[in-house]
């Protein structure tokens, strides 16, 4: 029986797909659920499980784009399973295939070759000025017996500004991902049609790394996961929030929308590029549900598990681009949302403090923020509710009872 494999929907409001790559070949044997295919969409990079065992005969190529529901390729389910001998000669053959195509083909006549062995070499003192110079041998049209190079060659063989060097000047044309090339619309789209506008302040981390230094032992031994930043920055987030209502929100045509949920979305680094999954309410999530969360999403889209729904949706997001280095940046909203918060790395700087200059970790923050919707007051406001937190968490987000705030 021949079965027809269609294209299966990701997600909501996805109408087409595109092959990005067959892990299989046309004429291959195929188990059930082994992955025949990767396929991209706008959001997502997914793996096409055959449904059966059985031939398969491809319908698609690398690259197409397809709409959900069509036929990508037929599965043979009455075929046999071809046995190993089968399988190999069929391999030889795919090798020897080249070399008989190969051999039917006319040699060219050869050409008469009116150059002598010594056309083009250059004698030592030449050699030493064209190395010197960085400039090939064969650059050079020798005026010595034969075609030989002279020294006076060489000292007069000097390259014009712009002259290309010995190293590679290749290059590769290579098509973007669907996801690749839907985040790029979306980020000129953000840039476009937002009145997209950054503020910036600086935190001290003094008291973030004292706690993580006192109880990270103690929490890992206990939750089985890292204390990092990220659960000190999604709670501070979701305080600020709650100050500052309108940073929660986004544009519906003539409409505001606020919302009183914390959607966070949070950008990672996946094999296909950025992805942004989201945590559900983190306003309901202590700082073990938030470390739980984020290491879940992390591990997920780093192995491309991640689905189109868990990067669906989100309110507000935070992007930390000081994993990689980033001293400052100025990042872009992730449309429909208004507003989002850049993290830098952490270094140690000279701060004044009580009067005296000392030596402190401090990080830097950016907000950039859609002014048609957040005026100043609002994401300034906004910036300093995260900055206050951040330097004073025990009491800010802690309650003044860290042990009973980190479950200990």
């Amino acid at each position: 029986m021949a079965l027809e494999m269609k294209v299966p929907s990701p997600g909501e409001s996805i109408t087409e797909v595109e092959i990005a790559s067959w892990l299989v070949e046309d004429g291959d044997y195929v188990e059930k659920d082994q992955a025949i295919a990767e396929v991209d969409s706008d959001k997502a990079t997914l793996e096409l499980p055959a449904e059966a065992s059985g031939i398969i005969t491809l319908k698609a190529e690398e690259g197409d784009l397809v709409a959900v529901g069509d036929v990508v390729c037929i599965i043979d389910t009455d075929a046999k399973k071809p046995s190993g001998s089968d399988a190999s000669s069929k391999k030889e053959e795919k090798k020897e295939a080249p070399k008989k195509e190969a051999a039917s083909k006319p040699s060219a006549p050869k050409q008469e070759d009116t150059k002598t062995y010594a056309t083009g070499t250059a004698s030592p003192a030449a050699k030493k000025i064209l190395d010197e110079k960085g400039v090939a041998s064969k650059d050079v049209k020798g005026s010595g017996r034969d075609g030989r190079i002279t020294k006076d060659d060489a000292v007069k063989a000097t390259p014009s500004m712009g002259t290309p060097g010995s190293g590679s000047r290749g290059s590769e044309r290579k098509k973007l991902s669907m996801l690749r090339r839907k985040v790029a619309e979306r980020l000129v789209s953000a840039k476009n049609e937002t009145a997209m506008l950054t503020t910036f302040n600086e935190v001290d981390m003094t008291a973030i790394f004292d706690l993580r230094n006192q109880y990270k032992e103690q929490f890992k031994q206990k939750h089985g996961v890292g204390l990092g930043f990220m659960s000190f920055f999604t709670l501070a987030v979701v305080r600020a929030l709650d100050l500052y209502p309108d940073v929660n929100s986004m544009i519906d045509g003539d409409y505001m929308i606020t919302y009183d949920f914390k959607d966070i979305s949070i950008a990672v680094s996946g094999p296909k590029g950025l992805m942004v999954p989201v945590i559900r309410n983190a306003e309901n999530l202590s700082f073990r549900g938030v470390e739980d969360e984020v290491k879940r999403l992390a591990i997920r889209a780093r192995d491309g598990q991640i689905t189109v729904d868990e990067m669906t949706g989100g309110t507000f997001t935070i992007s930390n681009g000081g994993v990689f280095g980033s001293m400052l940046s100025t990042p872009i909203i992730n449309p429909p949302q208004s507003a989002i918060l850049g993290m830098h790395n952490i270094v140690e700087r000279a701060i004044v403090k009580d009067g005296g200059i000392v030596v402190a970790p401090v990080m830097y923050l950016a907000l950039s923020y859609d002014h048609r919707i957040i005026d100043g007051r609002e994401s300034v406001g906004f910036l300093v509710a995260i900055k206050e937190a951040l330097e004073n968490p025990e009491e800010l987000l802690m309650d003044s009872n860290v042990k009973r705030a980190l479950e200990l």
